[in-house]
């Protein structure tokens, strides 16, 4: 399996990864962190699908593992300031530089366990570096190395951003799946 991570762009492939079975379905479409609390709130159904399509006519909104032409996984990466990670209470700011996050992390079933989420995270490193990111932040759960439930997994754990180069430089009051998360960081300069 040779995997290529590429920018984010063809609506059909983000849709495969983050978007709904069903058309009128309201799932997250990764659009949780990106977009302003209140419109994510008010936007459901194909609505969400159709405000993905808006983001990506301004351009790609993270990175898509290709196995062959076949998209196995996602993972969402963007300046902080763009999210809101920028006004999270929770997840502190540990300076004022104009670091990147990257927030989810996902591979499609029947393809995860085999080594694709390193390749997403190693992507999402090289996208943000190649638009000039000083630093990228992620903020996953410090499992131990316990089972962390698939629907609450998006976020990664310690050890895949530690294994990634990424160093813990914050606890946070978030927990997800009754783990803590942590802020972990790799400087880009």
């Amino acid at each position: 399996m040779a995997i290529e991570i590429r920018p984010a762009t063809v609506f059909d492939d983000v849709k495969t990864m983050v978007g709904p079975k069903r058309p009128d379905a309201s799932v997250c479409w990764c659009l949780s962190y990106r977009i302003p609390s209140k419109e994510n709130r008010a936007l459901v159904g194909p609505a969400r699908g159709e405000r993905v399509r808006e983001l990506l006519d301004e351009g790609p909104i993270g990175v898509l593992a290709y196995d062959g032409n076949e998209v196995v996984g996602w993972a969402a990466v963007a300046p902080r300031a763009d999210t809101t990670f920028a006004r999270n209470r929770k997840i502190p700011h540990v300076d004022d530089a104009d670091v990147w996050s990257v927030w989810c992390i996902r591979v499609r079933p029947g393809h995860r366990k085999t080594g694709i989420s390193p390749h997403l995270l190693r992507g999402a490193v090289e996208f943000a570096r190649e638009h000039g990111a000083p630093a990228i932040e992620g903020y996953p759960v410090d499992n131990r190395g316990a089972r962390v439930d698939t629907t609450m997994a998006y976020v990664g754990t310690r050890g895949l951003f530690e294994r990634a180069g990424f160093t813990k430089v914050a606890t946070t009051d978030s927990v997800l799946d009754g783990f803590p998360r942590v802020l972990m960081r790799l400087d880009l300069r």
